[in-house]
Order: C-alpha cells, then structure tokens, then sequence
C-alpha cells in the first residue's frame, strides 16, 4: 500500500486518490464506489487539529452505502499543516477560508477527468466540531446541496466560551451562522450531539436549531426537516472527540440519513 494510504484500511483504499483540487491548492481525499458510475457526494470537513484521513469507518460506511466522499484537509491542516493555524485562537480564519473553498471544491469535482463520477446533483456536506462550523455558515448562502449533516457544533458562536469577549469581532460577525440565518435554504439538516460536550456546548446548536425552525415555518417548510439527535454521555475525551462507546450508532444514524435523502434520483 502506498504511504499515503497507510491510515485507511485496504477495502477502503483501494477505492481512494489523494488529490490536490483547485490547481493543487486544497488536498482532498476522493472515495468512489466505482469511479464511472454517477454517485452522490458528501463534503467532509474534520475538526481543529485533526486530518482528512481521520476516522475511516465513516467513509467506509458510506462506500458500502453507494456514497462518495470528498475529505477535505481543513486550511493549516493535514497535507497543508500550520501548528499556527492549528491554535484555538485562529479558527477564525480557518473556518472562513474553508467556507471560501467550498464552491471551488464543487467546481473541481466537475472537472471533465472524473466524467461525472460526482453527480452534483445529489450533494451533501457535513462536518465535526470546526468542520461543522465551515458547514452551518456555508449553508446560509446560496448552495446547491441536498442534505447536511453535522456533529458537536454550534451555530451560534458567541455560546463558545473563547469567543464570549470577542462579540464585536468583525470575523466573528460575518462567520457566526445564527447571524445569518435568514439566508438559509430549507433542507435536511442532521445534528449529533452528546450532551456533556465540554467544547462546544449543546446549547449553541439547540439555540441555532430553535432559530432554524422558525425560518422553515416562515418559508412553509415543515420544521421535521431539521433533527437534533443527542446522547446523554457517550465517554468521549472531554465528550467532544468522537462519541466514545456510541460512536458507531453514531455514524450508522449519520449514514442512514444520507443514504435516505442522497441516494433518491434527483428531481
């Protein structure tokens, strides 16, 4: 196996490239049940201090689900390390880079050498913790995804005790997703949660949510589009890192909803 496959297992590698999209400026990692057939994609973005490469029972699931995936190294992360950039204190800046890359992520997955294996029409995002973060903002703008998906994140960044006396920020006014809110499209939206999150706390996505259904009301959408699933303790490092003992109910709920609105023919 070659070194840079060395963290996946080999089912899953052998339906793996490690790629450098946007004219080699954003590595990704590419799975693809096949590599002809048009499949749906999702767009991961990991959390602070993690990688692409990072938890491939996720991926794995979803290969098996006839779903690809777009792994994305988050900005000072991964291939594109920075231990300056990796400090709690620059998410900031790491978040709204990622959210800048999304549309040319999306245009690179178009290019002609993948022949369409990346059916753009059936699009989800997802993200844990900071990737979340990059997801939730991202969605309150024009987008063309079908679904999302996010875990131990908030949509409403003045809950996070590091940005509590930084409320004037103008970083934190354009990237905090409660703020613009009044953009967002109604779609399928899955929110995972433990309880006892010692990072980013419950209450920022509860409150987020609580706003979100509000919208859909007013756009006539039904609020059952929307889902907060959580777990009272799951034995996690700090509840935050992964879902400990839960973790695999966790993705196989995260696979069942992608699997259920991603894998329909588009309309």
């Amino acid at each position: 196996m070659l070194p840079r496959f060395s963290k996946l297992p080999g089912s899953l590698a052998q339906h793996a490239r490690i790629l450098r999209l946007d004219n080699g400026n954003i590595p990704a990692l590419l799975i693809h049940p096949d590599w002809s057939t048009p499949a749906p994609c999702v767009l991961w973005f990991h959390g602070r201090t993690a990688h692409k490469e990072l938890d491939p029972g996720r991926y794995q699931r979803w290969l098996r689900a006839g779903i690809a995936t777009c792994a994305i190294d988050l900005p000072g992360h991964g291939e594109r390390a920075s231990q300056e950039l990796q400090v709690a204190g620059r998410s900031l800046e790491v978040i709204e880079q990622a959210v800048q890359e999304v549309d040319r992520i999306l245009a690179a997955l178009g290019d002609p050498a993948f022949a369409n294996a990346f059916d753009r029409r059936r699009l989800g995002i997802g993200g844990m913790s900071a990737g979340g973060m990059v997801v939730l903002r991202r969605l309150c703008d024009p987008h063309p995804f079908v679904a999302a998906a996010v875990e131990g994140t908030s949509g409403s960044l003045t809950t996070l005790p590091s940005y509590k006396d930084r409320l004037e920020s103008p970083a934190l006014q354009r990237l905090n997703p409660i703020l613009h809110i009044e953009g967002w499209r109604p779609i399928r939206l899955l929110a995972l949660h433990s309880e006892l999150d010692a990072i980013v706390p419950v209450s920022g996505m509860r409150e987020f949510i609580d706003r979100l259904i509000t919208q859909y009301r007013l756009h006539g959408a039904d609020p059952a589009l929307v889902q907060l699933t959580t777990w009272p303790e799951t034995g996690a490092p700090q509840e935050h890192l992964g879902f400990g003992r839960v973790a695999g109910d966790a993705k196989n709920v995260q696979t069942a909803f992608f699997q259920e609105h991603l894998l329909s023919p588009p309309v």
